[in-house]
């Protein structure tokens, strides 16, 4: 194999393994809540990763548009994994991924940001307009009590 083709093949190689990465870094997973899904985010978050959930999620959307929640939850990011990120930029992409998906008649809320996270994005100044509850659990609960379901319901 000449050097060019080796070169190819490693591009290729490399192609596929960061698909494969972007769609482990942004798993979706179905609620027991009709028409809604999880996506729980954690580890170290940049504004990369989160311009890439954004796209990941929108396309998701465009497939299903049975979907009409989305639930993002927080709770495996602390302010260490976001330590190279400005808290303006933070707020900035979660305001955009919330604008995003109500554009598609999608509602979002976000659960679980770590205390420290809040304390810092607000000691920063910044305004941050969303739905967020303490975990997935309130948040479960609040969508189910909007359809008037419970957990046993949905279990018949």
């Amino acid at each position: 194999m000449n050097l060019e083709n080796e070169i190819q093949a490693l591009k290729t190689k490399i192609a596929f393994y960061e698909k494969m990465i972007n769609e482990i870094a942004v798993p979706i997973i179905p609620s027991i809540v009709d028409d809604t899904i999880l996506v729980p985010i954690s580890g170290y978050t940049t504004q990369d990763r989160l311009e890439t959930i954004r796209n990941r999620i929108l396309d998701y959307l465009g497939e299903h548009r049975e979907i009409n929640c989305t639930v993002f939850d927080f709770t495996g990011v602390g302010t260490d994994q976001i330590q190279d990120l400005d808290y303006q930029i933070l707020a900035h992409e979660i305001s955009q991924l919330d604008a995003s998906l109500k554009l598609m008649g999608v509602h979002p809320i976000f659960v679980g940001f770590n205390y420290l996270l809040v304390k810092e994005i607000v000691h920063a100044g910044v305004h941050v307009h969303i739905e967020t509850y303490v975990n997935f659990k309130t948040a479960l609960a609040t969508l189910l009590d909007k359809t008037e379901k419970s957990v046993q319901t949905l279990h018949k």
